[in-house]
């Protein structure tokens, strides 16, 4: 289906082809029609699927039917989203849908000066997107009005509950108009998700474009068993080997992330960090570095994990597993979008196999094992004979016999993390 069978006003449709849109998406050909038409709606589909232009295009389209005046401090419709980088792009996105026509779009976010943010409040915006923290400074200020907002869009609500926005969100749609049309979009569904739907969605209709928890099935899954203090180097290799280019990889923490930079730039590999003690500057210049190709990695933590729209994206790397399986669907989420081929790789050590058990269950499939050369990952048996060989050397048989039996039955005592049976 067209974009072009929409009658959408000439406008938006020269400003659709301008941005390159011409078939629709599943998710918007569900979507756009009753959203349109002014229906709630509770949208589950996976990242990358077209949500953006699902809500976008439709929201345009009625107050285009509707016009009023922009007015100062009151807009008409307000897009919350869980991130800065999101509510950024998303900005960015519906802009370009709304370059020929009369409607205003700005992004309240966290990180930066209010000054610029409440003038253009001020001046009077039609569109505002914000993270839910922000809005509530704004609103405090006195720098915006909710009262006249017609049209309401929670976008990643599931990360918004998981991130503890839930009052937060629940306290601003009060203040919103009680005619507002609402549209809930998430990338997975949970009963928290579904409570919050039938809390604030009135008579809507429901819209599951895949399976729940499910991946892209353009995304080829591989993970790499190999020792953790090793991740660096195997990534290294394989880099080098498979001359893999703007390659996104995630780590579960700041450290381990600054330390998987210090080893690229070592190798004079252009690389940058993302995460969470970085300035909102550096992590929008790492962004757009990645995005022009000067990067050929960009290292990032969970704070990008949604919302990092990178065209052609070939190759997303889970450094380390996240805890959450629900995680990993989104991490991988940036490739293999709208039907392009996409490649999910993983590195795996031993302590993080009931992890990998975990998210094979949620996605429902079995990933494919690669072992390389060299990085081969010993089992537990054959560890701890290596283990009692050195350390219990000169001890009796029954003591090194003892440490195999225990390994046998996934009850050897260790340091740290508790080993996955």
């Amino acid at each position: 289906m067209h974009f072009s069978s929409l009658d959408l006003a000439p406008e938006l449709q020269r400003a659709l082809i301008e941005c390159g849109y011409s078939v629709m998406t599943p998710v918007q050909v569900q979507a756009i029609t009753p959203a349109r038409r002014g229906k709630d709606l509770q949208v589950t589909a996976q990242t990358g699927t077209g949500k953006t232009a699902a809500f976008a295009v439709p929201l345009l389209q009625r107050m285009l039917d509707k016009p009023k005046a922009t007015a100062s401090r009151r807009p008409r419709a307000l897009i919350l989203t869980p991130t800065r980088e999101l509510a950024e792009q998303l900005a960015d996105a519906i802009a370009a849908y709304a370059q020929f026509i009369e409607i205003s779009v700005t992004a309240l976010y966290g990180g930066v000066k209010m000054g610029g943010q409440a003038n253009k409040l001020n001046a009077g915006v039609d569109i505002v997107i914000s993270t839910p923290g922000r809005l509530l400074e704004h609103m405090a200020l006195g720098n915006v009005i909710l009262s006249d907002v017609e049209y309401v869009v929670l976008d990643e609500a599931d990360r918004m509950l998981d991130m503890g926005f839930i009052t937060d969100v629940t306290n601003l749609l009060q203040m919103t108009a009680p005619t507002r049309q609402t549209l809930l979009f998430s990338a997975t569904t949970s009963p928290a998700v579904n409570e919050l739907s039938h809390k604030i969605l009135k008579n809507h209709q429901q819209i599951r474009v895949t399976k729940v928890n499910s991946t892209a099935d353009t995304v080829n899954h591989v993970v790499y068993p190999v020792e953790e203090g090793r991740k660096i180097e195997l990534f290294e290799q394989l880099l080098a080997e498979n001359n893999w280019f703007q390659v996104l990889v995630f780590t579960s923490t700041k450290e381990q992330a600054d330390r998987l930079l210090a080893g690229l730039q070592q190798r004079k590999i252009d690389a940058a960090v993302c995460h969470g003690d970085k300035s909102q500057g550096a992590r929008r210049r790492a962004i757009a570095d990645f995005k022009s190709a000067k990067l050929q990695v960009l290292i990032a933590t969970e704070v990008a994990a949604r919302g990092l729209d990178i065209q052609g994206l070939d190759y997303v790397v889970n450094f380390n597993l996240p805890y959450l399986p629900e995680d990993y669907v989104h991490r991988i989420g940036r490739t293999g979008r709208a039907g392009a081929a996409g490649h999910a790789i993983s590195f795996v050590s031993r302590e993080e196999e009931h992890t990998l058990s975990r998210i094979q269950k949620l996605i429902g499939s079995d990933i494919k094992r690669i072992i390389t050369p060299g990085f081969e990952v010993s089992n537990r048996v054959s560890l701890l004979k290596s283990i009692s060989r050195k350390v219990l050397s000169g001890r009796s048989n029954k003591a090194s016999e003892t440490v195999i039996e225990l390994a046998k039955s996934g009850n050897t005592p260790r340091k740290g993390k508790p080993r996955s049976k």
